[in-house]
């Protein structure tokens, strides 16, 4: 994916999380030829693992008043996920602390556990349409918007393991850093920065 389309879905996705309804829309305004495609739907989709299902609702809305997604192609309307696929993912992520974060969260609830296991990582991040280095990207933005520092740095050093850039990390927080204050974006900033040495373990 190319650094400019890069950028508009981090804008886009985050401005979601954070129900910036302005910013959404002039992402979407300013869409080029050929956009909102695939990616565009799935970026927005995730956002409710992020912000919540009342967000997403609401960008739908706001979304459809500004021209829409885009029509979506029939091999995008998955029925059933894959929580054989959504495990892979989880594991390329947490790396070695993979088993330690599913303990984790299996100690709070059983079925919180199975939640993020077959929905979060199964139905969801492990779709088809977008590549898990951007998934990963767009939910660090988000996470550093919200100021969720731990989940923050968990997926910023996932999108390096999933194979992206640390300078793409670094412009996707640049690019979103009008969205939260210039404290939250220096602290979003050093804790990817932990990260520049190209340690994903």
């Amino acid at each position: 994916m190319d650094r400019a389309k890069l950028l508009r879905l981090a804008r886009l996705s985050t401005a979601i999380v954070l129900g910036e309804w302005d910013v959404m829309r002039e992402v979407r305004e300013a869409a080029p030829d050929g956009e909102p495609d695939r990616a565009w739907r799935e970026a927005v989709l995730q956002t409710h693992l992020f912000g919540g299902f009342p967000r997403l609702v609401e960008a739908y809305g706001h979304l459809a008043a500004c021209g829409g997604l885009g029509a979506a192609a029939a091999d995008e309307h998955e029925a059933s996920g894959s929580t054989e696929r959504g495990a892979q993912l989880f594991d390329r992520i947490y790396g070695e602390g993979a088993e330690p974060v599913r303990a984790m969260l299996g100690e709070h609830s059983a079925d919180y556990a199975a939640m993020i296991a077959e929905h979060a990582y199964g139905r969801v991040l492990s779709r088809p349409g977008l590549d898990a280095a951007t998934r990963e990207l767009l939910a660090s933005c988000a996470l550093a918007a919200l100021g969720q520092e731990r989940q923050l740095a968990s997926h910023a050093r996932g999108a390096l393991r999933c194979g992206a850039r640390f300078d793409a990390l670094e412009d996707c927080l640049d690019a979103v850093r009008d969205l939260m204050s210039s404290e939250r974006h220096e602290r979003a900033l050093r804790i990817a920065e932990r990260f520049r040495a190209g340690d994903r373990a």
